[in-house]
């Protein structure tokens, strides 16, 4: 070694380190050997089967992206390393709220009857334009942080090729039999004009309710009522209670425990005579909103079940008897989830808004009354509050019930409440026919598969996704909006019952009579208008169902339709072959998103789960302590930070 070498290794390192520069420096080696394209490209080796999960389009990535990108390019680099063939194919999710919502806005529009009036085939153009605005910069990120994707074979939920396959896996669930129409309550995102399913209720605020641990829940103020309803068989009244006023227009009945003893007093002050419980009146004398009173008799809750009341509201009065005179509505029932914790153990009931009320309502005979579309706005039956969000009216059903005497005590509560996870705003338990996937039936076999999947960290998969999947419920698939895929269900217009699944472009243009290879796009606008003749009766005309499916069902459709399976011969028997995936990794909130419904489907089809190993990451939290979100963004631009510091720190 040479003095001036010796010198040269021995010198002290530069005192101006640009790390930024540095990696730029190797960005460039590796782009002018073409070392990226070389791992990507396949060699005829095994495979290492990676599936990566798409991000929505309309946003720029934040640092919980970069780092879920960090660990989906270190294992799968690795096994490049080792000598397997890793496709490493970036998705994108192009449907859905995140874009729908993005484009109201720009176009100026506020609800679903807005949208149409505009035109969906307007709106979807609009849509289709916007959702890939931020692809070059997803593109720079990613590349700038050294991670090897293929940008060039990448695959989109909105691509026809992909879409069809979501067809074809509905078809097989409906095949199957597990595909059903059913009228169930469900939670109502009214800014968004649509049903949620209850994993999306799940990943609704972060910022968990404290006290219930309730996932998607957090905590708000809301008014809690006491009303007075008359009986029309006794000069006494029923004291029942809620905390949804704007539920009060649409009594029809109440509910009492039958196993409960109720007491029958007489205010002093007054001479009202009121039915409650009596641990109920006696929190409401210590806190000054009953003074004294003289007990006059008690009586069981099933000693007062078929008592009939007065209306509260007359909206509805004509469903209080049957034609045969017998006596319909506004009577008390008797129901076992009555609690006397709170409120007067008495409760009021609105069949068509939540779960309990709906169970009891259909036991009982009662009809299912939801006077509001799906932005729960106060339709023309309401008359008084016509027009009204009902939250907003909440005051207004008051005012009116205290000007006529009707309100026994008022203060406000403060309890968990879900909210969405797309607007923040409260959900609302309505009433709805929507389309399910069975999955509940499905529960032994979904944790026996999840037992055969590897999680890192494995507290995860017994725990968080274990536990989800002991109690899954019923999937709802249906959407009510505009810019997705639309389900392939085709109804006849004069008989309801008479329905037909399509699986495939080739199906719809047989039996539409349409030429082998025209329908190009199946999105509502190139699909809605095409009709064709029963084939189970001789009239009627059969015409696709407004819904489009959950974005979730196509993201949970990926392993499939990326690769346009079944239709595409060349990749057919490479999807069958290698499913379950090795590897996929994504953060903590996917075990109610991504990893659920890829799992959920996979078993559905195959009997087998979609992915052998999982990495699950934890959120990064932005400094206000809630999680990086791109709509309120609550972080600084991790370009920004990269250009500073370098992409590794």
């Amino acid at each position: 070694m040479s003095d001036e070498t010796l010198k040269s290794s021995l010198a002290a390192p530069p005192t101006d380190v640009q790390l930024p520069k540095i990696e730029e420096g190797i960005l460039a080696l590796w782009q002018r050997h073409q070392i990226e394209k070389t791992s990507l490209s396949a060699s005829g080796k095994p495979a290492f089967v990676f599936y990566d999960g798409p991000p929505f389009a309309t946003g720029l990535p934040h640092y919980g992206h970069l780092l879920a990108g960090t660990i989906k390019d270190i294992v799968p680099r690795y096994w490049a390393m080792q000598g397997r063939d890793v496709e490493r194919r970036f998705g994108w999710d192009c449907h859905g709220l995140p874009i729908e919502s993005l484009t109201e806005s720009e176009l100026g529009l506020h609800s679903k009857a807005e949208i149409e009036a505009f035109g969906v085939p307007k709106f979807n153009a609009a849509c289709r334009a916007g959702v890939l605005r931020y692809t070059q910069e997803w593109e720079r990120t990613v590349k700038r942080m050294g991670r090897w994707v293929d940008f060039d074979n990448d695959y989109k939920t909105m691509d026809p090729s992909f879409m069809e396959t979501v067809w074809w896996v509905f078809k097989q669930l409906w095949d199957k039999g597990l595909i059903y129409e059913g009228f169930r309550i469900q939670p109502v995102s009214p800014a968004l004009g649509t049903p949620l399913s209850n994993f999306e209720v799940a990943q609704g605020p972060q910022e968990k309710d404290p006290i219930t641990k309730k996932d998607g829940h957090k905590r708000r103020q809301d008014p809690s009522v006491t009303i007075r309803f008359k009986l029309e068989d006794e000069d006494a009244y029923l004291w029942a209670w809620t905390t949804t006023p704007w539920t009060l227009p649409s009594n029809l009945a109440l509910a009492v425990h039958p196993d409960v003893e109720y007491v029958k007093v007489r205010l002093i002050d007054t001479g009202e005579v009121a039915y409650l419980e009596p641990s109920r009146l006696k929190d409401y004398q210590e806190r000054k909103r009953v003074g004294e009173t003289s007990e006059l008799s008690r009586v069981k809750g099933k000693d007062l079940v078929g008592r009939p009341y007065a209306p509260l509201l007359p909206y509805f009065a004509e469903y209080k008897n049957k034609p045969d005179g017998s006596r319909w509505c506004f009577r008390v029932v008797g129901a076992e989830y009555v609690t006397t914790e709170s409120g007067t153990g008495i409760v009021h009931q609105a069949p068509a808004f939540g779960e309990e009320d709906y169970q009891v309502g259909i036991r009982e005979g009662l009809p299912v009354i939801r006077p509001m579309d799906l932005t729960a706005v106060f339709d023309e039956r309401i008359s008084d509050f016509k027009g009204m969000f009902v939250k907003d009216a909440d005051k207004e059903i008051l005012h009116k019930l205290k000007s006529e005497g009707k309100v026994v005590d008022q203060d406000t509560i403060v309890h968990a409440y879900p909210h969405c996870y797309r607007t923040d705003q409260p959900l609302i338990s309505m009433a709805l026919s929507t389309w399910f996937m069975k999955v509940e039936s499905m529960r032994e076999e979904l944790v026996a598969n999840n037992r055969k999947i590897h999680w890192v960290p494995d507290h995860v998969g017994e725990g968080r996704f274990g536990n989800w999947l002991e109690s899954a419920r019923d999937w709802n698939l249906s959407r009510n909006r505009f810019w997705g895929t639309p389900i392939p269900i085709f109804r006849n217009e004069e008989d309801p019952s008479d329905t037909i699944c399509i699986g495939s472009v080739a199906e719809l243009e047989e039996l539409a009579g349409l030429p082998k290879g025209s329908i190009k796009d199946l999105h509502r606008e190139s699909i809605d208008t095409i009709t064709f003749p029963s084939r189970k009766t001789a009239q009627g005309r059969m015409r696709r169902i407004d819904e489009v499916f959950d974005c979730w069902f196509e993201s949970g459709s990926m392993p499939y339709a990326q690769n346009h399976y079944p239709f595409d011969a060349s990749k057919k028997s490479y999807v069958e072959q290698n499913l379950p995936a090795d590897f996929i990794a994504e953060g903590l909130d996917q075990t109610r998103g991504w990893f659920y419904t890829l799992h959920v489907l996979s078993t559905a089809l195959f009997g087998r789960p979609a992915f052998k190993n999982v990495i699950v990451n934890g959120l990064i939290l932005a400094a206000d302590g809630k999680k990086m979100s791109k709509r309120l963004k609550n972080y600084p631009d991790p370009n920004d930070v990269i250009q500073s510091f370098g992409a590794d720190a």
